[in-house]
């Protein structure tokens, strides 16, 4: 039998150990590396807000800094030779009663005066005369035949079979879908200022049957759209049902032309979506965020938006390194052909000129990006990568003439039905989002053209109501007119 060393134990005993203490210290290193990541996303994320990153404005915390403003040296409120904005007068067959304010006799010497001023200075005031509801009462009356017996009743309307009226079920459509009171309220302001009693159910009754009424001039308006030379998009989260006590993930889908706007509430955020709303012959200029869901589309055909860039390069800055100092780049450049871009607009410079500025900066920003692309920290390297996919759109606007370089219209379009859902919680299911989709369409469609509402809710239900055709949600002539001399 061999004997063993009792040094060489030890020593087979020793690296044992230094083995274990060594995967031991692999082991909490690689924790410590996960955890300083970790760390540093976290912190990246508390250092988020709307000025560089795609959150709102409304959830940055109280505190946030704004960007701050060049003076413009000018003090508060209206310049000097700006337009004085008045309330028009209305011509004199538009009021209904007139107090003729004459003098007596003179101020100074009290002599009696005689006569009438040809040209009094007008002043009006405008009053509410006190609201009601108008009452109708139908009287179905039975008579019976005195031939055979038979007794006939007459019955009511089709159209008059609704307990509320078209302007009544108009006005209950515009308070929900223009001034986002919820079903509880709409009861009643309805109640309060008419004196008309009706429960929450009725005026979901009421939504029911504009959705229905509107859809012919909301499916013409998706038609509109389709046929556009140019198109904004854009999409932002929605809940939808409350299946097992909980909402389920929706989106609120919009394509808005300047001035036809179309909303749709889908289970999906997919390219399947945006090509149903543009339509698979859609050839217009499509103006739009990097979402993926507009990928399939002809990328020389695309704008992408530049705020949400600008939002992307002041988070390289706030990142800091190597790509903080890359950002700074990308902003200054950006800068320089906004200037130019806002000349134009104003008159300053011509369009042929910043044409031939804008190559030096097309250039500059492509070779900032692929610097950062591959010298950057991780994170702002990604985002360097994933502009360079979408580099062709980024300069759409410099061939187009007209053509925003953001994607600000949309937004502007959007922000309504975001401040709808923050107050309604999305809808309940399929019918409500119907409704929803085609009074928000309605609504932004009517203000771009600047027509009334009201007028156009109460006459399409009074035209569905009776089988008639529904008034169109399409530019008139005089929308046209309007909206351009805005």
């Amino acid at each position: 039998m061999v004997e063993v060393d009792p040094r060489d134990a030890l020593i087979v005993e020793l690296r044992e150990q230094l083995a274990q203490r060594d995967a031991r210290i692999a082991e909490l290193m690689a924790k410590v590396e996960a955890l300083t990541a970790r760390v540093a996303e976290l912190e990246a994320r508390l250092r988020q807000n709307s000025s560089n990153s795609s959150r709102p404005p409304s959830s940055d915390a109280p505190g946030t800094p704004r960007p701050a403003k060049k003076p413009t040296g000018r003090r508060a409120g209206g310049q000097p030779g700006h337009k004085k904005h008045e309330r028009v007068l209305l011509p004199p067959e538009q009021v209904q009663h007139v107090v003729e304010l004459v003098p007596k006799e003179c101020k100074d010497c009290g002599r009696r005066l005689a006569g009438r001023d040809r040209e009094p200075r007008r002043h009006q005031v405008v009053e509410v005369p006190p609201l009601s509801a108008i009452v109708t009462e139908y009287r179905s009356h039975a008579l019976e035949c005195g031939a055979c017996g038979t007794v006939t009743r007459e019955q009511v309307p089709a159209y008059a079979s609704s307990a509320f009226g078209d302007r009544l079920g108009a006005l209950a459509s515009l308070m929900v879908g223009k001034y986002r009171l919820s079903k509880r309220l709409v009861k009643d302001a309805l109640s309060d200022m008419l004196g008309v009693q009706l429960s929450v159910g009725s005026v979901v009754n009421l939504e029911g049957e504009m959705a229905e009424a509107l859809a012919p001039a909301v499916l013409e308006a998706g038609e509109y759209v389709r046929a556009a030379d140019r198109a904004h998009a854009d999409e932002t989260g929605w809940v939808e049902g409350r299946e097992e006590g909980r909402g389920q993930r929706a989106w609120l889908w919009l394509v808005a032309t300047a001035l036809v706007a179309v909303f749709h509430i889908a289970r999906s955020r997919g390219g399947k979506v945006a090509r149903a709303l543009l339509g698979e012959d859609f050839a217009g200029i499509l103006v739009s965020d990097r979402w993926s869901g507009y990928e399939w589309y002809d990328a020389g055909l695309r704008q992408v938006c530049w705020a949400h860039l600008t939002r992307d390069f002041q988070g390289f800055i706030d990142r800091g390194g190597e790509g903080g100092q890359l950002g700074e780049e990308l902003m200054h450049q950006r800068n320089r052909f906004f200037t130019w871009y806002h000349q134009v607009h104003e008159g300053s410079l011509t369009r042929e000129d910043f044409e031939k500025r804008m190559p030096e900066v097309e250039r500059e920003v492509g070779r900032l990006l692929r610097q950062a692309a591959v010298c950057a920290e991780k994170k702002t390297a990604g985002m360097a990568r994933e502009m360079l996919r979408w580099e062709k759109c980024l300069w759409t606007f410099v061939d187009v003439p007209d053509l925003a370089p953001t994607n600000n219209f949309g937004e502007r379009c959007l922000r309504h039905a975001i401040m709808y859902r923050k107050t309604s919680f999305g809808t309940q299911g399929p019918e409500g989002s119907r409704f929803v989709e085609r009074i928000l369409t309605t609504v932004t469609t009517l203000k771009l053209q600047r027509r009334g509402v009201l007028d156009f809710l109460t006459d399409t239900l009074h035209a569905h109501r009776r089988g008639f055709s529904t008034p169109s949600l399409l530019p008139t002539p005089a929308s046209v007119q309007l909206s351009n001399a805005a």
